[in-house]
């Protein structure tokens, strides 16, 4: 569970919450008193409102992963064509600096160059950001949502020549016992050889570190030298997997505060700022990483249901 959590959240599980971070373990211990029991039983169903083609495919298929084949950001560039094509109005480059309730209780958005009137808004910036855009008024929601926090994580893309792995299989985590900053590494050519390079065989490597060790291990995350982190990447991989070649191809990415973190009693935090929209009447829709969910696929499933729950 250590390695698990370093995994998906980059965060130390003594201090997350197995609750918010893991639902599904949790319901099913409630539910049938045992966590394998609860999981045989299907304890993790999903809303059977919300099916396609695709997921009927995903799951007779039984997908483990999925990727796209110019990459995720492929996934952001169509939604974005097929806003504009039905005529949505995006601002790119624009952050909002303020949201302002009328006294009609519609919004006022207040960007760097003016601002837009809302009926409702969704936010989807992480808690943290959204509560530097509220009424400060507003004490109590915004301290909820200050309480959830965030980590940075490290990804070093790296490319070799020819076959390096002495193993195949998705990748592997680090436990923290024996690595504080290097969180694990992904074999992305065993996992999508499909992305790979056209011509002569090469193996790209991903390694992630930091997260909730961060700071201890390289400081603060504006400043710290991208040499530092290649280097340690690459001893990973000479350590970990008898890597020694030279890369033909590297990139270092610092993503500073990207991942948030559910620590113990993050429920609760949801419950307070889901009483005091209530309570308002507030036309706020949260969504996004912050609340129940940071993988992709948590975000769409909790977007969905945000919709549909305002459609209905």
């Amino acid at each position: 569970m250590d390695s698990l959590c370093r995994g998906i959240f980059a965060g130390d599980s003594r201090k997350l919450s197995v609750r918010s971070c893991f639902p599904i373990l949790f319901q099913a211990e409630r539910k049938f008193g045992s966590v394998l029991i609860g999981m045989v039983a299907g304890a993790d169903a999903k809303d059977p409102r919300f099916t396609s083609r695709l997921i009927g495919q995903a799951r007779q298929e039984r997908w483990a992963q999925w990727s796209l084949k110019q990459g995720m950001q492929t996934l952001p560039e169509a939604m974005e064509q097929e806003l504009r094509r039905r005529g949505v109005e995006i601002h790119l480059h624009s952050p909002v600096q303020a949201l302002r309730q009328t006294a009609e209780g519609s919004w006022e958005v207040t960007l760097d160059g003016g601002t837009v009137k809302a009926d409702h808004v969704c936010a989807s910036v992480p808690a943290q950001v959204l509560s530097g855009m509220l009424p400060q008024s507003w004490d109590l929601l915004c301290g909820r949502l200050r309480q959830i926090g965030r980590v940075s994580v490290v990804v070093v893309n790296l490319e070799y020549q020819g076959s390096v792995l002495p193993v195949s299989g998705f990748g592997h985590l680090v436990p923290s016992r024996e690595s504080g900053e290097i969180l694990g590494v992904v074999y992305d050519s065993c996992s999508y050889p499909q992305q790979d390079r056209a011509g002569p065989q090469t193996t790209r490597l991903t390694v992630m570190l930091g997260g909730s060790w961060f700071r201890e291990a390289f400081g603060d995350p504006d400043s710290v030298p991208h040499d530092h982190l290649l280097q340690r990447a690459t001893e990973t991989l000479r350590d970990h997997l008898g890597v020694t070649e030279r890369p033909l191809r590297t990139i270092v990415k610092v993503h500073k505060e990207c991942i948030p973190q559910y620590a113990l009693g993050h429920w609760k935090h949801l419950d307070g700022i889901s009483k005091f929209i209530d309570r308002l009447g507030l036309p706020l829709t949260l969504v996004g990483s912050s609340y129940q969910g940071v993988s992709v696929n948590d975000c769409i499933y909790q977007a969905q249901r945000s919709i549909e729950g305002l459609r209905d």
